[in-house]
């Protein structure tokens, strides 16, 4: 595979520095910069200040809060005027064959990493009244790093094939697992790392080998960039999770599926990509039961 734009954090940052924020702006912590991320409806702007906030992070630049004065974070992120919410069911139909499937398919990704973004600086934000290491954050804020880049290398593509995010209708599914864990940092580890992004490693390598097949190796390069940093991304919330309940003194294992039960709705549904799994720390004790309870 030849190397690919934003293979590493520093090409991403290095690879934005077109994006620019409207000189009013002005960021207090770490949390303030997720609450910011959050709020804004325009998402050149959101894009932006993920990849501004992540190298204020590294620099060493931002706390993690001024305090418990601090705004709290929204309970909705921003969103523009399109695309259109609609329930799952009357979504369009996605295949990488076709220019029109091909489109509905990458326009599906694109509210998934739109998504993507606004979990990952909500898990950021919501919890710093939660004693945890820094590297807690350094993790996340990398995660929060690169679910920008996915989602801009998505409008990318769409770009090319004549469209743009707000094209077509998206549902809301997503974000209801953050309203539902919203008060435990545990219940959000459990769910936003290792049941969503976990399910793109599932998914993701048919799609890349359809890409491939269909003589599409652009979207079949944007494809492998966002599996192979989901792996990381898995592995991150796994390590937390792990974490959490040793601090909690709790197994793992039946956490996560009383978790699972309580919070996701519907099923986890197989063919499961367990290598892929197994290696971000996510091994089939923790989903297989879930299987039979389901």
């Amino acid at each position: 595979m030849p190397k690919l734009p934003g293979d590493n954090a520093s090409d991403a940052f290095g690879g934005q520095t077109h994006l620019s924020l409207p000189p009013s702006t002005k960021i207090h912590s770490l949390k303030d910069g997720a609450r910011q991320i959050l709020e804004t409806s325009n998402l050149e702007e959101k894009v932006a200040l993920a990849y501004y906030v992540a190298n204020q992070w590294f620099k060493g630049a931002l706390s993690i809060s001024r305090g418990t004065s601090e705004k709290g974070m929204p309970d909705r992120p921003g969103r523009p005027e399109k695309p259109e919410l609609l329930p799952p069911r009357d979504m369009p139909k996605r295949a990488i064959g076709g220019k029109g499937g091909k489109v509905a398919l990458l326009h599906s990704l694109a509210h998934i990493e739109l998504n993507a973004i606004d979990l990952t600086w909500d898990l950021i934000g919501r919890f710093t009244h939660v004693p945890v290491p820094r590297s807690y954050y350094d993790d996340f804020v990398r995660v929060g790093l690169e679910e920008a880049k996915h989602f801009t290398l998505v409008q990318e593509r769409l770009a090319k094939l004549g469209h743009s995010y707000g094209d077509l209708p998206a549902h809301d599914g997503l974000w209801q697992a953050a309203q539902s864990t919203g008060k435990d940092l545990t219940a959000r580890l459990a769910i936003i790392p290792l049941v969503l992004e976990a399910r793109g490693l599932d998914i993701t390598p048919s799609m890349i080998d359809k890409a491939k097949a269909a003589g599409d190796e652009d979207t079949a390069n944007v494809l492998y960039v966002i599996y192979r940093d989901e792996k990381g991304h898995v592995a991150y919330g796994a390590k937390w999770f792990r974490f959490m309940c040793d601090r909690h003194r709790i197994r793992p294992e039946p956490t996560f599926q009383q978790m699972v039960k309580r919070h996701f709705k519907g099923p986890l549904k197989p063919p499961f990509n367990d290598r892929a799994r197994s290696e971000a720390g996510l091994t089939p004790g923790f989903y297989r039961p879930l299987i039979k309870l389901t």
